[in-house]
C-alpha cells in the first residue's frame, strides 16, 4: 500500500467486501529473541503438521515469521518461503512490543524499531526463503502512531486483521473453529498461529475452517492478493 500523510506506515485490516468471496488466512510465527533456551529443550515454536495440512487442502496462506523463528528453523522457512502456495511477512526479530502494555511483552526502544524489521527481513531471506513480501505484523498487534512514523522509512504495509481466530493457548479446536466462522465476511483477514507449543489446536480448527468456509463459497487467498483485489 501507499505510505500514508508524511510517509507513515500504511496498516491494512482487510480487504474490500464485494460479490467474490474471498478470505485471507495468516499464521503468525512467533518466537521471542530469548526463548532458544526453551526450544533446545524441547520446546516447539513450529507447527510442520499444520503447513503439511495447508499444503494437502491446496489453501494459498500468509505466514508472518519472526527473525528468531527463521534462525531456529531454517530449513522449515526455506521451505514456506520457496512454495507458491505461502508468501512471507515479517513479525519483527524478537517478537517484543512495539507500544506498551501489550500482553506482557518486553517493549523495543522507539531507536531500535527499523533494526527489528531489517534484522527479521535478513534472518528470513538467508535462509533462502525468495516469497517474501514487504509486509509487517506488529508483535500482539499493538501499535499507535509514534510506532507507523518510526517504521515509515522501512516502506512496509502494517497488516492486521479483523477477524480474530482466539487459537493462542486454546484447548478446544471446536471453539476456534466455531470463532471464525462466525466472523468471516467476504474480504475478511484471518489471524491465526503457528506455533504448536502456544496454539496447539490450530490444525485441528484449520481442519474444520477450510472445508466448511469452501461449501459456503469462499476462496482462500494470501494478503497480496487481497491487498490487490
Amino acid at each position: 500500500m501507499a505510505p500514508g500523510p508524511g510517509g507513515v506506515t500504511p496498516v491494512f485490516e482487510r480487504g474490500a467486501q464485494h460479490a467474490a468471496k474471498v478470505v485471507a488466512l495468516t499464521f503468525d510465527a512467533d518466537m521471542t529473541a530469548d526463548e532458544g533456551p526453551r526450544a533446545a529443550a524441547g520446546e516447539r515454536f513450529d507447527n510442520p503438521e499444520l503447513i503439511a495440512l495447508l499444503r494437502r487442502l491446496k489453501v494459498p496462506a500468509t505466514v508472518f515469521m519472526t527473525g528468531r523463528w527463521a534462525e531456529e528453523y531454517p530449513a522449515e522457512a526455506r521451505s514456506i518461503g520457496t512454495d507458491p502456495l505461502f508468501e512471507i511477512g515479517n513479525h519483527s526479530y524478537s517478537h517484543y512490543a512495539f507500544t506498551s502494555p501489550c500482553y506482557g511483552l518486553p517493549t523495543v526502544d522507539e531507536g531500535a524499531m527499523r533494526d527489528e524489521v531489517r534484522r527479521a527481513f535478513a534472518a528470513i531471506r538467508r535462509t533462502g526463503a525468495r516469497n517474501v513480501v514487504p509486509y509487517f505484523r506488529f508483535p500482539g498487534g499493538c501499535y499507535d502512531d509514534a510506532t507507523l512514523r518510526a517504521l515509515g522509512p522501512e516502506k512496509v504495509t502494517a497488516v492486521q486483521w479483523d477477524v480474530v481466530s482466539g487459537d493462542a493457548f486454546a484447548t478446544d479446536a471446536d471453539a476456534v473453529a466455531a470463532q471464525v466462522l462466525d466472523g468471516v465476511r467476504s474480504g475478511s483477514l484471518v489471524v491465526m498461529h503457528c506455533t504448536r507449543s502456544a496454539a496447539p489446536v490450530t490444525a485441528e480448527a484449520v481442519r474444520q475452517v477450510v472445508p466448511e468456509l469452501r461449501n459456503r463459497g469462499y476462496r482462500f487467498v494470501r494478503v497480496s492478493e487481497l491487498m490487490a483485489g
